[in-house]
């Protein structure tokens, strides 16, 4: 089943590996799909998770290593397209695109001091230069709202309002990380219907992935949450080796052999 088929019916979970390593291990467990981390890739690469942190070059070259590693599409995270201007957008839309990707995500924030979020008719605007840039290509456009984590003062109303706009902009996929009631993903899945609708879970809210197939959520993905895992068991055991000189931590590590098979 390809990436868009695959958002036509039911609900999936996209993980979200960081390279090549972790890509071929989520995609030999079955998921049928694979999204990158912009958080992931910088804490590898010993940065904070900011579009200024590591360039477009180094980016795309993450996205092909993964995208090259297994056979199930990849969903690229590209930030904000890294570039504030239309041109630039579209151009590295473009780039993003040559790699193989079969989606990518385009969000309205810019960071920064101010107000955090594009204008809505500019943000708008990059949806559209976004949408024209994929040029036809069979690349699903997700068009991404950060109200609710940037702290807008009425996340759920403001998101579906930009959710509604950058689906006429030529949007494929919504999507508003940071929701988590049932009762807003039931609304802005309504909202945005017949549009595929994906929820970021982050953390252990307590809804598993039926209940978000029952609120009608298509695709699942986890950002930055399998990475911040992993590093959480790296420092809890080095911490435990440094302060107490105890190698417990070390209890739950996978075998050698299961990793050298599995790279084999």
């Amino acid at each position: 089943m390809n990436f868009r088929e695959l958002h036509e019916q039911g609900c999936f979970v996209i993980p979200n590996p960081w390279d090549r390593g972790t890509a071929i291990a989520l995609a030999a467990m079955g998921f049928p799909a694979l999204a990158t981390t912009s958080a992931g890739f910088a804490f590898a690469r010993g940065v904070p998770d900011a579009p200024h942190a590591l360039g477009v070059h180094a980016v795309l070259d993450n996205i092909a290593e993964i995208v090259d590693a297994v056979d199930v599409p990849v969903n690229a995270d590209f930030q904000a397209g890294y570039a504030d201007d239309l041109a630039g957008l579209a151009a590295n839309v473009r780039r993003c695109v040559a790699t193989g990707v079969a989606g990518l995500s385009i969000e309205d924030a810019r960071g920064g001091g101010g107000d955090p979020l594009y204008p809505l008719p500019e943000a708008v605007e990059r949806i559209r230069a976004a949408h024209v840039a994929i040029d036809g290509a069979d690349v699903l456009l997700t068009a991404r709202a950060e109200c609710y984590l940037y702290g807008h003062p009425d996340p759920l109303r403001e998101s579906i309002t930009r959710l509604q706009a950058y689906a006429e902009a030529g949007a494929d996929v919504l999507y508003a990380p940071g929701v988590r009631t049932r009762e807003d993903i039931a609304a802005i899945v309504a909202a945005v219907h017949p549009l595929p609708v994906n929820v970021l879970m982050s953390t252990d809210t307590g809804l598993t992935v039926a209940d978000l197939a029952e609120l009608g959520v298509r695709r699942i993905s986890v950002g930055s949450a399998l990475t911040r895992v992993a590093w959480g068991a790296l420092l809890s055991a080095a911490r435990r080796i440094a302060e107490t000189g105890s190698f417990f931590g070390l209890a739950d590590a996978a075998s050698f052999d299961e990793l050298n098979r599995m790279f084999g």
